[in-house]
């Protein structure tokens, strides 16, 4: 009985370590990555550069009705973000310092979040469920 006993105990340690170690890998691949990513009104072009980094690129707008018509702020920000595992972080270059995009790729989307002022006009956020329309290199605007 208690030969029974241990060995269900090894058994159940064993599979949590190996479970464990599974959620802990969520690296993602450079082609998982690289293209160009859309939501309605905003686009992420990534790339990636090797040694953990990407090169970024936001643009995004914020459509709005005005007595004299349809209008819209538009904003953008570029530069190199640090990946780990499957997220990664970006900070334009010149956005204000508590300016931080989190960008999440998972399940084949890209889960954008923003915290601080990013400056890049009235009511512009990267924030967002982006779909990949296109796997090939974008052309950046940097270039």
């Amino acid at each position: 009985m208690r030969r029974t006993w241990k060995f269900w105990a090894l058994c159940l340690a064993a599979s949590s370590i190996v479970t464990v170690c599974a959620d802990s890998d969520k690296s993602v691949t450079a082609a998982q990555v690289n293209g160009t990513w859309k939501t309605k009104h905003s686009e992420f072009k990534i790339w990636a550069l090797g040694q953990l980094r990407l090169q970024i690129e936001f643009s995004g707008v914020y459509e709005y009705k005005t007595p004299q018509g349809p209008s819209a702020n538009e904003g953008e920000g570029s530069g190199v973000a640090t990946i780990e595992g499957d997220t990664a972080i970006f900070k334009p270059e010149g956005a204000e310092e508590e300016c931080r995009i989190t960008l999440k790729f998972t399940g084949g989307k890209l889960v954008v979040t923003q915290t601080g002022i990013c400056g890049f006009g009235h009511n512009v956020t990267a924030a967002g469920t982006y779909q990949k329309v296109s796997a090939k290199k974008p052309k950046f605007e940097s270039n």
